[in-house]
């Protein structure tokens, strides 16, 4: 190789180690420019006694599910105390709340608390479990008074 190349190629790979550290220092300082940007926590004491119309109002307090009732179907008025334990939906007869349904599958769905909250999952049904008017394709959490349909029946939580 002649001195003009590999003086050429030592410039060249200078450059490239050049642009990678450009290339890493703009990076960092994006990250750190957007990290400043957001707001950490509210405001101090002493600004929410000086412009009270900085602080928030707290969010009402969630009612929390105890029962669980079906509202359609053949078993209409039917209720369940919600205790804790996951519930069982279907014909089988293991089910906690046996399906009297055609359009139910035998291992339908599972209602289960996770937390203060309730979410149903399908178990492979052949018809489809239905929250409102979408079809579960994975475990969803469950609003007081929201549907969920299986076949004919509607149940939902109530407080």
């Amino acid at each position: 190789m002649s001195e003009l190349t590999v003086t050429v190629l030592r410039f060249g790979f200078l450059l490239l180690l050049w642009i990678l550290i450009f290339s890493i220092v703009s990076a960092m300082r994006r990250d750190l420019v957007i990290g400043r940007k957001t707001k950490v926590g509210g405001p101090t004491a002493r600004q929410a006694r000086k412009h009270p119309e900085l602080v928030e109002e707290p969010p009402p307090a969630r009612q929390q599910a105890h029962h669980l009732v079906v509202t359609e179907g053949p078993l209409a008025g039917t209720m369940l105390e919600l205790t804790g334990t996951p519930i069982l939906l279907g014909r089988a007869q293991e089910a906690t709340l046996v399906l009297e349904d055609d359009y139910a599958s035998g291992r339908h769905a599972r209602l289960f608390p996770q937390g203060s909250r309730w979410f149903i999952e399908d178990l492979g049904s052949t018809n489809g479990t239905y929250l409102g008017d979408a079809q579960l394709t994975r475990a969803l959490p469950v609003e007081l008074g929201a549907p969920v349909r299986i076949g004919k029946t509607v149940i939902e939580l109530r407080p």
